[in-house]
């Protein structure tokens, strides 16, 4: 049983924020110590020095579980990702220093960005402590699955919720499940190959195959850049603990490459579809091609995505500028909010528009002008921010934390383990997590893929897939 670790570990993690403040004036030096405290932080509760990590399943075979995945994707996202913009606030172009006689660097974004800094870090440090709080295995199994079936029981997950999700995209005020089932069908897709690969399953392998080809073309006629990173790292992943040097040469360098080239893609293609001009499959290839062309040609849109579009620290920036100087803190409203995004419009139809709720406050702080045809919601530690400055932070992210942990391992208790709990339940209802959107998002996709998640409990009891021990 994991055991709970002496306060002073946790208030360790704490120290890189403590020191940025304390360097403050400095903020250069302040943004550094802030930003490389990340890593500290990593290194802290991926060795298992905060708390030893869970034994019951080698590395390899327990990465989707919070401490691991979700901390990587949502706190190295957002804690990372804003170097290149700090970088550009310095007259930095392509990793070159620019040779611009009339550039003057902005001493007043450069104290904001440390600030934003600072916060990524303290964030940081309250969801890991949020998550190693409430992180106790092994898990007491209640109910047991027969293991010579899981592929088939994985499979079957894959085919059936595909078309769930069709269905409630056709009702009208339960598209949100659509998004979840359309998710869980993709992770089953994706682990059911996974396991079928090694086990030669040969017709499981193609029909999986079939289906995840399927998926990925969706991704790439999404104009979002998330769901195609996704769909490639999802299934290294999968396929690690049985092929763990063929996925790092193979799986990594594409990781990579998706960067660079996705950038270009994802903007010449959202120009073409998203604008009507033309359907997603032709889109799709004069993205392809436009792509392709652009790397022959040494394109520079890719930095301009490092700086505006990987990082939302630029948004954030705005919003310090904002609260409290001009908009006082907003307490326990975007929470209230929340709670008003729960009900479906099934059963209110005439609720407020949850998208027009996040965006008020976007107007508020002056983000983008009232009445412009573009989408700027704040992320969830924005939200934690203005929510309450520092004390919001730390609370909201410990929460955010302690609730990935907490259901993470209901999952596992539900589902007779990691592999059905943790691998497909969890990473696929509550994908969520990792992208840390406005709380109005989060808590209504956390609070319904909850109830779904016992949905289907229900289901596989009732049909004997599941059997309690």
């Amino acid at each position: 049983m994991t055991k709970n670790q002496p306060i002073e570990r946790y208030l360790v993690l704490f120290i890189p924020w403590g020191l940025s403040m304390l360097f403050q004036s400095d903020p250069v030096l302040s943004y550094s110590i802030a930003w490389l405290g990340t890593i500290m932080i990593f290194a802290l509760s991926l060795s298992g020095w905060l708390k030893p990590l869970p034994t019951d399943r080698s590395i390899a075979e327990q990465i989707m579980r919070p401490i691991f995945l979700v901390q990587v994707i949502f706190a190295g996202y957002m804690s990372f990702s804003s170097i290149f913009y700090f970088m550009n606030l310095h007259g930095y172009e392509d990793f070159h220093k620019a040779d611009n006689a009339f550039f003057v660097i902005d001493q007043q974004k450069v104290e904001l960005t440390a600030m934003c800094q600072r916060y990524y870090v303290l964030g940081h440090a309250a969801f890991v402590t949020g998550i190693s709080v409430f992180m106790k295995y092994p898990i007491k199994q209640k109910y047991y699955y027969e293991k010579e079936k899981l592929a088939n029981i994985l499979f079957v997950t894959a085919i059936v919720s595909l078309p769930v999700s069709v269905l409630f995209v056709r009702i009208p005020g339960l598209s949100q499940f659509y998004f979840q089932f359309s998710a869980l069908s993709f992770i089953a897709c994706t682990l059911a190959l996974a396991f079928a690969i090694p086990l030669k399953k040969l017709w499981n392998t193609v029909f999986c195959s079939l289906l995840y080809a399927s998926n990925f073309y969706q991704a790439l006629t999404s104009g979002f850049k998330e769901p195609i990173i996704i769909s490639v790292m999802v299934l290294g992943i999968f396929l690690y603990p049985s092929y763990k040097k063929l996925v790092f040469l193979t799986f990594v360098p594409v990781l990579l490459l998706l960067f660079v080239f996705l950038p270009t893609y994802n903007t010449v293609f959202r120009e073409n579809n998203w604008a009507g001009d033309v359907g997603a499959d032709d889109a799709y290839k004069l993205a392809l091609d436009a792509t392709i062309e652009s790397q022959k040609t040494g394109d520079d849109s890719n930095w301009g995505f490092l700086v505006y579009r990987l990082s939302e620290v630029d948004m954030f920036t705005d919003f310090i500028q904002s609260t409290p100087q001009n908009v006082d803190y907003y307490g326990l409203q975007l929470v209230k909010q929340s709670a008003i995004a729960i009900v479906p419009r099934a059963f209110w139809p005439s609720k407020p528009s949850t998208e027009e709720l996040v965006m008020e406050r976007v107007y508020d702080a002056g983000v983008i002008r009232r009445g412009s045809n573009v989408s700027a919601k704040p992320a969830f530690i924005v939200d934690a921010y203005l929510s309450g400055g520092v004390p919001g932070i730390i609370i909201a992210l410990f929460l955010y934390g302690a609730a990935a942990q907490l259901i993470s391992m209901k999952a596992e208790y539900l589902f007779g383990g990691y592999t059905l709990g943790t691998a497909l339940i969890f990473s696929g209802l509550f994908q969520i997590f990792w992208r840390g959107l406005s709380f109005e998002f989060i808590i209504n996709s956390v609070f319904w893929s909850y109830v779904s998640m016992y949905v289907i409990f229900r289901v596989l009891r009732q049909y004997k897939v599941l059997k309690e021990i």
